[in-house]
């Protein structure tokens, strides 16, 4: 049979192919299309909607930093909000942490089933730990009616086109900041800047409004075309980019965890920006 590939292009201007080894699923639910396929070199890729969400190979690097940064700013982080991530690598690296619940809010139930049925070295058992509350609904209607308030809510959304747009707008971030404990942490991703610069321009402006400490940190994640992708962590009183090594440090150690990204160095080196970034955020 003639070799396939699957080609993003997110970007009009450019575009990015993966071979396509041995297709897994491939259809759509009522929200998305959903392309599940094995690579030789990054084994099981998700794709949405023509977008590539993840892959075995580099899910630690995006997964690791998303989760990691903002719950090791905190000294004892408990209750945890996610938005999103029906992949389940961000839900796998709350729980490496000795938090009492995470809520996560997903709304497409196929993808969930989809994560658990073909995803499982990304997920791991994290969607049946007793800790895990999984709720089928709308995050940003959720959090525009919820009293509950959080030590983090972290926001593992698609890039801000078809369902994942309301999770960009300055109401949401409003909701997240009214939702957040007063120490609390809201973390996101911000796409890649070289190419999405309004992303995060937009983001750093409502960020600026609503939080005493607006910041934005940076990794390179190889699938997703075009750069440093970059994440936002923002809070009222604490700042994420200021924690002492050795605080970061001991915090590792007593949470036992073992990474293969994320350390106390990368923490403070992530909000070093080159001049560009800094003026997309500024």
């Amino acid at each position: 049979m003639p070799e396939r590939w699957f080609r993003e292009t997110l970007h009009p201007e450019l575009q990015a192919g993966i071979r396509v080894d041995h297709l897994i699923h491939e259809g759509r639910t009522p929200f998305q299309s959903v392309l599940i396929f094995d690579n030789e070199l990054l084994g099981r890729v998700l794709v949405l909607d023509d977008v590539v969400q993840t892959t075995e190979r580099d899910e630690f690097i995006y997964h690791e930093m998303l989760v990691h940064v903002p719950l090791m700013s905190l000294d004892s982080p408990s209750d945890i909000l996610i938005i999103g991530g029906g992949d389940g690598g961000c839900l796998e690296e709350v729980l490496k942490h000795p938090v009492r619940n995470v809520s996560m809010i997903e709304l497409d139930r196929e993808v969930l089933e989809l994560s658990q049925k073909h995803l499982g070295s990304i997920c791991g058992d994290a969607f049946d730990d007793p800790r895990t509350e999984l709720r089928i609904e709308d995050g940003a209607k959720y959090l525009s009616e919820t009293e509950r308030q959080f030590d983090v809510i972290i926001v593992d959304s698609t890039d801000p086109i078809g369902p994942g747009a309301v999770l960009f707008s300055h109401a949401f971030y409003a909701n997240c900041r009214r939702c957040l404990k007063p120490r609390g942490i809201l973390a996101t991703q911000n796409g890649v800047p070289f190419i999405q610069s309004d992303e995060l321009s937009a983001s750093a402006d409502a960020f600026r409004q609503l939080f005493a400490f607006p910041k934005f940190y940076f990794a390179a994640v190889p699938m997703y075309v075009g750069g440093t992708m970059a994440f936002g962590c923002a809070s009222q009183k604490t700042d994420a980019s200021a924690v002492v090594k050795d605080v970061l440090a001991q915090r590792i150690k007593d949470r036992h965890l073992k990474l293969n990204y994320y350390s106390a160095d990368v923490h403070l080196g992530a909000f070093a920006m080159p001049p560009y970034l800094r003026d997309l955020t500024a």
